[in-house]
């Protein structure tokens, strides 16, 4: 991971909670996610804010088990250029140590007419749902030594959702050969094809 420029002092308590309770006073994780794009804070912090490789929160050593706080934080994170990942507010932003991805997908729909006009939806652990496409494309990394795949699904801005197991093997239950004529199975969504792995 990039080295990070974060500032924190004795005098400077970011309380998280708080925060929140200021940008959201209702308390609802429904409706329109804020505008984290536009927020530019100058305060930052490393408070010891994880997301395990498994989807779960920590703080500090201990895991955050209030599912409605953990929805809440994850509407406020941020992707920046470099691949960190931060919470963010108008005041201040604390970044979060991601150990894969911010979201983990459990599932999947099709739409429509299989083929090139289906749509395949993802819902994520957290409750997000995105449809792959050209603007939410599907991208597998496959380890160099061991050849396990690593899929993942945009999910907004620069934040993705890495496929649980299970999510992965129904896409590959879906898969056709590549419209090119390449020795490449892959999935279509939107208009778009997304290869998963060569056919053999």
């Amino acid at each position: 991971m990039a080295e990070q420029n974060v500032n924190s002092s004795a005098t400077t308590t970011i309380s998280l909670e708080e925060t929140l309770k200021a940008i959201l006073p209702d308390g609802k994780v429904e409706g329109k996610l804020p505008p984290v794009h536009l927020w530019n804070p100058d305060r930052s912090a490393d408070i010891g804010m994880e997301i395990r490789a498994d989807g779960s929160w920590w703080h500090d050593g201990d895991r955050i088990n209030r599912e409605r706080l953990v929805k809440l934080f994850s509407r406020i994170l941020r992707k920046e250029e470099d691949g960190s990942i931060w919470l963010v507010t108008p005041y201040e932003k604390v970044i979060v140590h991601v150990a894969d991805a911010p979201f983990i997908a459990v599932r999947v729909e099709r739409a429509g007419e299989e083929g090139p006009h289906q749509t395949l939806a993802f819902v994520t652990n957290l409750g997000d749902v995105t449809l792959a496409g050209p603007d939410a494309p599907l991208r597998v990394e496959t380890d160099s030594e061991t050849g396990e795949p690593s899929p993942y699904v945009l999910v907004r801005g620069q934040l993705e959702a890495k496929l649980a197991r299970p999510v992965f093997y129904e896409l590959a239950n879906m898969a056709e050969p590549a419209p090119d004529g390449s020795d490449t199975l892959g999935v279509w969504s939107q208009g778009a094809f997304f290869p998963l792995g060569p056919a053999g």
